[in-house]
């Protein structure tokens, strides 16, 4: 398989791309801080300047891109693969550089849990140990679904090979609907990983909270995993705030439940935000936007705490409205991937 070499204007730093390759991946499996947050075109966190040689833009219309990005001849390694070598203007940051190098192999699915009557957890052994920080995600290429699709894992690292997705399925959903309608035990993947900034972080001395709504239970689970046996955090509360549709979306009760360490110490908050639904199925708990609970419930002032979230996009935007704006917290401490 052919290579190009990738070098990056007034820095010392050289990487090698396999052919096939985006730059973004290939710079990240090298072990460089190449600037990034979704990995899929959508936040424009990944944007750099072609210099010279050619690329292959496998998505020129890519959201994360504006007009004005266009016209200044900007492009994301995320969604470029280079056909030669190439010079390149980017920015490195040491922030972006990864505790794991992310590795691409294939995984074949051994288990496959539901949560909901529309939510499982698919389970897939890998060819490798299963090394990355809790709330990471993993780029899936599944057989005749086009292009490459970023889930989190919902377990913690292991050395079993285990790589555990809690995957929604949307009604047009090119992925999920394979994955649900057509995949059986012993089918395979590729799973690429892991990507993602927004991890626990085991040195902060605040209290946890998660915010979670549909599928963005999955970094979460992880996040409360690991941060339920982490020596570090032994003293810290953990709340996990979650937020559905319907009382038939409310999951993590039972999820915690089955978990002795998570029962322990997870403090859990579940609000529904269909109203009619709520009053049809009696629903007893809170209604309205999960947002919304954290002013309610928390004792302390929002800025006392550490935030890991994922969710919906409506759902992040109004978190973050609520966080930074109203509540002056620090950006620093609010962790979350744009999946936009």
């Amino acid at each position: 398989m052919a290579a190009y070499k990738i070098s990056i204007k007034g820095q010392t730093e050289s990487f090698s791309c396999e052919e096939g390759d985006t730059l973004l991946r290939a710079a990240l499996r090298a072990g460089l801080g190449a600037p990034y947050e979704c990995n899929s075109g959508g936040c424009g966190a990944c944007k750099f300047e072609l210099l010279s040689g050619q690329v292959n833009n496998i998505w020129p219309s890519a959201p994360g891109l504006s007009v004005r990005d266009l016209k200044k001849g900007r492009q994301l390694s995320c969604q470029c693969i280079p056909t030669e070598n190439c010079e390149l203007k980017l920015r490195l940051n040491s922030k972006f550089t990864p505790k794991h190098k992310p590795i691409k192999s294939a995984a074949r699915l051994y288990d496959i849990r539901q949560i909901t009557k529309d939510m499982s957890e698919f389970c897939f052994e890998a060819e490798h140990s299963a090394h990355f920080e809790a709330g990471q995600f993993a780029l899936l290429d599944i057989p005749g679904v086009e292009g490459s699709r970023a889930y989190s894992m919902s377990n913690i690292a292991n050395n079993d090979k285990h790589w555990h997705f809690i995957v929604k399925k949307m009604p047009n959903g090119a992925a999920s609907n394979v994955l649900f309608d057509q995949y059986k035990l012993g089918d395979t993947v590729s799973i690429d990983g892991p990507y993602g900034l927004s991890f626990l972080q085991l040195e902060s001395k605040r209290d946890i909270v998660c915010v979670a709504g549909g599928s963005g239970l999955s970094p979460e689970m992880a996040i409360l995993k690991a941060a339920a046996t982490a020596p570090s955090l032994i003293e810290q509360d953990i709340y996990l705030f979650y937020g559905g549709r319907t009382p038939e979306d409310i999951c993590p009760p039972d999820l915690i439940k089955a978990d002795d360490k998570l029962n322990k110490r997870i403090k859990n908050y579940n609000i529904v935000s269909d109203i009619d639904a709520a009053k049809q199925m009696a629903w007893t708990g809170e209604t309205g936007f999960v947002h919304e609970l954290l002013p309610k419930t928390l004792s302390q002032p929002l800025t006392e705490y550490e935030y890991y979230a994922c969710g919906p996009a409506a759902m992040t935007d109004a978190l973050l409205k609520l966080l930074m704006m109203e509540h002056k917290v620090p950006p620093e401490q609010i962790h979350y991937d744009r999946f936009y």
